[in-house]
């Protein structure tokens, strides 16, 4: 450990493993060390980064907004919120009202009110494995007893399922329920996908019983499985979405979007938040939209994530249980630990990380990958992973 990192960590409450590294810039798909040590970066700040570190698009509109102005509230009009909103709206077809947040936790937080407001119900059924976020509304429906067993009794009254229990459906939603919120990947969970006949069925369930359904996109959302919205591949839509994370290139955002026959959710006090909608996180996620479409991300989301999980299935070990996981969102499900691998990745010039309790080694490299790229990181992978002691 180096002088500086003694000191964070002296400064600091703790509250994270920190790996043994101070990262100093990047640029697009790679970050450096302080000593100088290139990295391919698959972690991403845990999938934010992928649309590439200070991609120029988005540092250019924020620079621009920098000399403009930094804070506007949501009580007055902003050019540069207006902008965003105008754009985000070409890619979110069929939904009208946007809850403008500053992180995923909080999109979360603000649809479940909406939820309890629209149906003027209490209840939530959440899944086995999923990750909503830590703030406590959110930490309520997070299906991990790991993050939720310290801070019990929480707020909310929720009930948690199986993922992908299709035969259970019509049981587990009953009409008490305020909604239903589903990852349609869970990330934290061990990258584990929604079977889209499950989630047809809760489409169909929730709204045979009045219930209304939340996909939280906050990790999955904006091109990352090649789709711009992960619900668009399933062929099912959601009454309410969140997204965050990669929207506005590395700057907080959470964004929560509610169909438009809902109307406005919320009277006057009841909902609000200092920073959300500031211009210069409107600015670069206006740019981020910018560079969703113009440069067709979720394709070239899609093609890189099909070229990744061909080298990855080409590593043969019986370290490796499966692959899971879409587009460039992959997760390796080992059968032992996966902590030891990510170090020697790092080593190897790889930065991954683990989830799934510690047993998946989670991918989530920037759209902008290159073949180079996906060759450097499957023959790091191949050689921790076919080690003897693997």
């Amino acid at each position: 450990m180096s002088d500086d990192q003694y000191l964070e960590d002296s400064l600091m409450a703790k509250y994270y493993v920190k790996k043994p590294i101070s990262i100093s810039r990047g640029f697009m798909q790679y970050v450096w060390d302080s000593s100088g040590n290139k990295y391919l970066d698959a972690h991403t700040g845990f999938g934010v980064a992928f649309l590439g570190h200070r991609n120029p698009s988005i540092v250019n509109a924020v620079m621009n907004q920098l000399s403009k102005v930094i804070t506007v509230p949501l009580t007055m009009y902003s050019e540069a919120r207006l902008e965003f909103l105008t754009k985000f709206s070409r890619i979110i077809p069929g939904f009208g009202k946007v809850f403008l947040q500053n992180s995923g936790a909080e999109a979360v937080e603000v649809a479940l009110k909406a939820a309890r407001k629209i149906t003027g119900k209490s209840a939530f059924l959440s899944f086995n494995g999923s990750f909503h976020g830590r703030t406590l509304g959110a930490l309520s429906v997070t299906g991990n007893e790991r993050y939720r067993k310290a801070f019990e009794p929480l707020p909310y009254s929720v009930r948690f399922a199986p993922l992908n229990a299709i035969n259970q459906v019509d049981k587990l939603i009953t009409e008490d329920l305020a909604a239903v919120i589903v990852e349609p990947i869970q990330g934290e969970g061990g990258i584990n996908p929604a079977k889209p006949e499950f989630m047809r069925a809760l489409r169909q369930v929730t709204s045979e019983k009045g219930v209304l359904l939340i996909m939280d996109e906050i990790q999955t959302g904006f091109g990352r499985t090649g789709w711009t919205w992960t619900f668009q591949g399933l062929g099912v839509e959601p009454d309410i979405f969140t997204a965050g994370k990669s929207i506005a290139g590395g700057l907080p955002i959470g964004v929560a979007v509610v169909k438009s026959g809902f109307g406005d959710v919320f009277e006057p006090g009841e909902h609000g938040s200092t920073f959300a909608g500031n211009p210069l996180v409107m600015a670069a996620a206006a740019a981020g939209v910018n560079v969703l479409i113009e440069e067709d991300v979720p394709q070239k989301a899609a093609e890189a994530g099909k070229k990744l999980l061909r080298r990855l299935e080409e590593i043969k070990t019986r370290a490796i249980l499966r692959i899971k996981g879409m587009g460039l969102m992959l997760g390796i499900e080992l059968r032992g630990r996966g902590d030891p691998h990510v170090n020697e990745l790092m080593r190897l010039g790889v930065l991954a990380s683990t989830v799934g309790g510690g047993s998946t080694i989670r991918l989530l490299p920037p759209f902008c990958i290159n073949e180079e790229d996906i060759d450097h990181l499957g023959n790091a992978l191949e050689a921790t992973l076919t080690k003897e002691n693997a």
